[in-house]
């Protein structure tokens, strides 16, 4: 019973891990949809450009074997989040002008941008197989020893890696929610997510106001893609699963709203990792095969919240979710 709790507190934080990663995914899409009341399909591939472009900047400062002080990973750890994020920030607003703002201009019905948006995807994607020669083994160069980077929480054992991805995910989140709820950008685009017309009639620039939530949910995306390319193996195909699941979990928590958004990634990976594949008693599952569920637990929840709860959790759009 022992060996079965503390097997099911380590899949508790496995399943933190996963869910910060969806949560910092389905950021991107809750912010856009507020403001555009659109899914941005390619939102992945934003995810999956922060990986590769981290990997080239962290990979020029980290020698494989030569591993650096604590300072030194921490500075590395600093670097790959900010250049992850400041490509996906790129990505996403070159998304917004080229694949988004020329429909919108021209009054395009919603079907052109989903269109549009499943083309900029597959793009991307090919784009960076091509580059990468389509490898799917990537993996960024140990900045620490990964086999002693281990402590305890309670009976949980945790691996630095994991710690990071949820420490920094977490402090991300928070940031994000501080700048919609309280300041000038954020007042501009939860009017925007509220009634575009009304807030360009108070002044708002709604192009810059949409221009700038891309942005910032690209910046997002990216960030999480140097985490998950940290932990995980990446490739340019990597966005596919994550993205579904972090819509997912964006329509659990509540499309549109930032916090369920957050809410919903967490629990959604949380429930990935303990309902199929945790041990309930001793080393075996309560669903025989468990690990061959895991990735079909995020559709089954997806569909039944589209049935007994459309709005979600929380369920409410951006403009009102402060």
């Amino acid at each position: 019973m022992h060996d079965a709790l503390n097997g099911l507190m380590e899949y508790l934080v496995l399943g933190l891990t996963r869910g910060s990663m969806y949560a910092l995914i389905a950021l991107g899409y809750t912010l856009v949809y507020g403001v555009l009341q659109l899914i941005n399909f390619a939102h992945s591939e934003v995810f999956m450009a922060g990986a590769f472009g981290s990997y080239l900047v962290v990979e020029r400062f980290v020698s494989e074997g030569d591993k650096p002080p604590w300072y030194g990973v921490l500075g590395i750890l600093i670097l790959g989040l900010t250049s992850g994020a400041l490509v996906g920030a790129i990505v996403a607003y070159l998304l917004e002008r080229v694949a988004y703002r020329p429909l919108r201009k021209r009054g395009a019905p919603k079907l052109a941008f989903l269109i549009s948006a499943i083309g900029a995807s597959f793009f991307l994607s090919q784009l960076a197989g091509k580059l990468f020669n389509r490898l799917n083994n990537n993996t960024f160069p140990e900045y620490f020893d990964l086999n002693k980077a281990v402590f305890h929480i309670g009976p949980a054992k945790v691996s630095m890696i994991q710690a990071i991805l949820i420490v920094s995910a977490l402090i991300m989140m928070f940031f994000l929610d501080t700048i919609v709820s309280k300041t000038k950008l954020g007042r501009s685009i939860r009017g925007v997510a509220e009634d575009a017309p009304t807030a360009a009639l108070m002044g708002i620039d709604i192009d810059k106001t949409i221009s700038r939530t891309f942005i910032i949910g690209g910046a997002l995306g990216g960030a999480a893609g140097f985490l998950f390319g940290t932990a995980f193996v990446f490739s340019n195909t990597m966005g596919f699963q994550p993205g579904v699941k972090a819509f997912a979990a964006a329509v659990l928590g509540g499309i549109g709203n930032i916090r369920g958004a957050m809410l919903g990634g967490m629990l959604l990976g949380v429930i990935e990792a303990t309902v199929p594949t945790a041990p309930w008693h001793g080393d075996t599952t309560w669903i025989p095969g468990g690990n061959a569920w895991v990735d079909v637990v995020a559709f089954i929840i997806l569909v039944l919240i589209l049935i007994f709860r459309p709005t979600g959790i929380l369920g409410e759009r951006l403009g009102r979710a402060a």
